[in-house]
């Protein structure tokens, strides 16, 4: 598969699992394709209650994070995980 496709198999997983939550702005943040033929990808999207407390904090909690693991081979979706993104430009992420 390549990197579209594997990008689209996690927009329609993301857009599937968290549909039902009224989800919006859905995007790709980031791609890592990974030794042993999974990808990597993290999208991000934002909901409606996060939508209503970011102005007050700053837009610190205006977004969700979410990295999906997509097999190579058949594009089979294994985990999604958390992904946290730091808003401080001097932090580091391990």
């Amino acid at each position: 598969m390549n990197v579209k496709q594997a990008v689209q198999v996690a927009k329609d997983y993301v857009a599937d699992m968290f549909g039902d939550e009224g989800i919006t702005d859905v995007g790709l943040e980031e791609i890592e394709f990974e030794s042993g033929g999974y990808w990597q990808i993290t999208i991000g999207f934002s909901r409606p209650w996060s939508r209503n407390v970011g102005p007050v904090l700053g837009n610190l909690g205006s977004r969700t994070y979410k990295t999906i693991k997509v097999r190579d081979k058949d594009g089979n979706v294994l985990s999604i995980k958390d992904r946290s993104i730091s808003t401080n430009p001097y932090s580091i992420n391990p």
